[in-house]
């Protein structure tokens, strides 16, 4: 039986965490190598008031972020929205957008990725985020077919008071 077709229990305590970078981890639950592709399952934990991402737009997948806990604030193709524990924010492939805690207290949340793959971009981003310049940071996200603009970044960080 392929890893595709196993059922199988991810324990709470179970999953790789990956390193902090800004104000957000990672726990890697499903990657795309164990769904053959199809989709991902990443949780995003959150200090207060951290971004998730620049401004930025990836044109292979579509994202799901479904709130565990806190306030999740995004910009969704112009548009600024606010979810809460049991709300989905649907972030389509080729929509500009950003995600940031917008509380003050942690927030938790589910990021589904469909096709899978963009999980490996976090991995990396992670791996040496103290390391990439805005130009670095550019070119790695361009890998994974994804543009990045921090120009219209800042208005969001200023205006929600976010670190990244």
């Amino acid at each position: 039986m392929s890893e595709t077709t196993t059922a199988r229990v991810l324990r709470a305590d179970e999953g790789e965490t990956g390193p902090p970078w800004g104000g957000v981890s990672d726990r890697f639950m499903i990657d795309a190598s164990a769904t053959g592709g199809r989709f991902a399952l990443v949780q995003h934990l959150f200090t207060p008031r951290s971004l998730a991402a620049p401004m930025h737009r990836h044109r292979n997948e579509d994202e799901y972020t479904y709130v565990l806990s806190g306030r999740i604030g995004a910009v969704l193709g112009g548009v600024e929205v606010v979810g809460g524990p049991g709300d989905l924010i649907f972030k389509p492939r080729g929509q500009w957008h950003t995600f940031w805690n917008a509380g003050d207290e942690p927030a938790a949340v589910l990021e589904l990725i469909s096709p899978g793959g963009l999980e490996e971009l976090f991995r990396e981003m992670a791996a040496c985020a103290d390391e990439l310049d805005p130009e670095a940071f550019v070119a790695l996200a361009g890998r994974y077919g994804c543009d990045l603009d921090f120009p219209a970044t800042e208005p969001v960080v200023q205006r929600h008071g976010l670190v990244f």
